[in-house]
């Protein structure tokens, strides 16, 4: 079974595209924290962040570009996916990818105002969204 679920916090503003067929596709970094702790003996082992990539596909990336910036705490799950290319040095390269089946965003709201208006007015609440079909490869 290749099943990934991570708790953690967006490291850049989604990167959104849209491929000619005018599917959507965002691609973000994700930083999960193991908490630092001392062993009996004494010894100190400090805090762990791992950066994932997280890879979103069709109605999830559209929500991800409408609602989903930088320090937001989400839950995702998804499945490990390896890729490989060359860059444009001709080196080969690999990343390992999360392609996201689910989301739940985990932050508050953000309030947002207008010049107009001195009130904060709250923004809509994205939807849960459950596991779609991703299909093929991404142009990331």
């Amino acid at each position: 079974m290749n099943k990934v679920m991570l708790i953690g916090y967006v490291g850049v503003d989604p990167q959104v595209r849209y491929l000619d067929e005018g599917t959507c596709v965002a691609q973000l970094r994700l930083g999960t924290t193991e908490k630092g702790y001392t062993l009996q003996n004494g010894t100190q082992v400090p805090e762990r962040t791992e950066w994932h990539n997280l890879v979103f596909w069709r109605k999830t990336a559209e929500i991800v570009e409408k609602y989903v910036r930088k320090g937001d705490k989400l839950y995702v799950e998804g499945k490990i996916q390896s890729r490989d290319w060359t860059d444009k040095r001709g080196i080969s390269r690999r990343s390992i990818d999360i392609i996201v089946d689910s989301m739940e965003m985990l932050s508050p709201r953000r309030n947002e105002t207008t010049e107009s208006d001195t009130k904060p007015a709250a923004s809509p609440t994205p939807p849960v969204l459950g596991p779609e079909s991703n299909g093929g490869e991404y142009p990331f």
